[in-house]
């Protein structure tokens, strides 16, 4: 009988957070599925007729679509790679004993409480800007060419920039997983005559591997939305080839003013997200059930 009572105070409490988590997930993901069935023009919006699924052929058959698709899979997987990678260096090196750990450590760390728009500015202006940026300058005193870095190599130049941005927080994660390894193992390891390849290859880095897993899915999800740094530095250009799937619904929804397609391609986004999301969860719970 008290369990009874428990369970009703329980589902009580709890009904509020999930009234809010309705009304602020469920009726926008309804009115963006509303949408997308209808012809809804924002220089027209009292037509509204029923299109059917012609919003999403129209969205998935743009040429745009295909290449927006690309481009967001190699930003996802340019930024994962520098961070993963990078924050495994910076994790092992500030693991190691050295005077003024702290301040090193804090500016490691800055990046990361960098407004996404502001470190755009500062990598466009003051970095990659063909005349006058610092990667220009480099090139002078070399007798090279300076670069145009967002016209030239735009994804590329957003790999990085957003990378900057994201290697901190790997960064942390990675050292606080490293710091939890027991020394005793890595001692008689290296007494046993393992060097320190064979170490971070057999101990550190299977020891890092649930630690990894997450960074790969928290990123994943928020890169998966990347569009300030898009919108500041190149609007998807030159062409469509820094464009991903969330600045070609921008585009779509407040630039062509077309809703209903662009609902359709927030609806596309949502599903290939999901699919992307179980698929990491299983490989982060198969790393945590080790």
């Amino acid at each position: 009988m008290a369990s009874t009572h428990t369970g009703a105070t329980a589902r009580l409490m709890l009904s509020p957070a999930v009234a809010l988590l309705l009304v602020w997930m469920a009726v926008p993901l309804a009115m963006t599925l509303w949408y997308s069935l209808h012809d809804y023009q924002l220089l027209m919006p009292r037509g509204n007729a029923f299109v059917g699924l012609e919003n999403y052929v129209y969205f998935l058959t743009d040429p745009a679509f295909f290449q927006s698709l690309t481009n967001t899979f190699a930003l996802l997987a340019g930024v994962l790679a520098i961070t993963v990678i990078g924050g495994v260096g910076l994790a092992l090196l500030l693991d190691r004993p050295m005077h003024g750990q702290g301040i090193v450590r804090l500016l490691v760390v800055s990046p990361f409480f960098v407004m996404p728009t502001v470190s755009a500015l500062v990598w466009k202006n003051m970095f990659m800007n063909p005349v006058n940026g610092l990667f220009a300058w480099i090139a002078q005193v070399f007798g090279m060419r300076a670069i145009d870095w967002l016209a030239e190599a735009s994804l590329l130049s957003l790999t990085l920039m957003v990378a900057w941005g994201w290697l901190p927080f790997a960064t942390l994660i990675l050292l606080t997983a490293l710091q939890s390894l027991d020394a005793e193992q890595k001692e008689a390891a290296e007494m046993d005559g393992a060097n320190a390849f064979a170490r971070f290859i057999h101990i550190t880095l299977p020891h890092l591997a649930r630690a990894i897993a997450v960074v790969i899915l928290i990123q994943t999800i928020f890169l998966l939305s990347l569009f300030a740094e898009i919108l500041v530095t190149t609007n998807g250009g030159p062409g469509t080839q820094s464009t991903n799937l969330a600045y070609l619904v921008y585009s779509q929804a407040l630039l062509r003013f077309d809703v209903g397609s662009a609902s359709a391609g927030g609806m596309v986004a949502v599903v290939l997200a999901n699919i992307l999301a179980i698929f990491l969860m299983r490989l982060v719970g198969k790393n945590l059930e080790r």
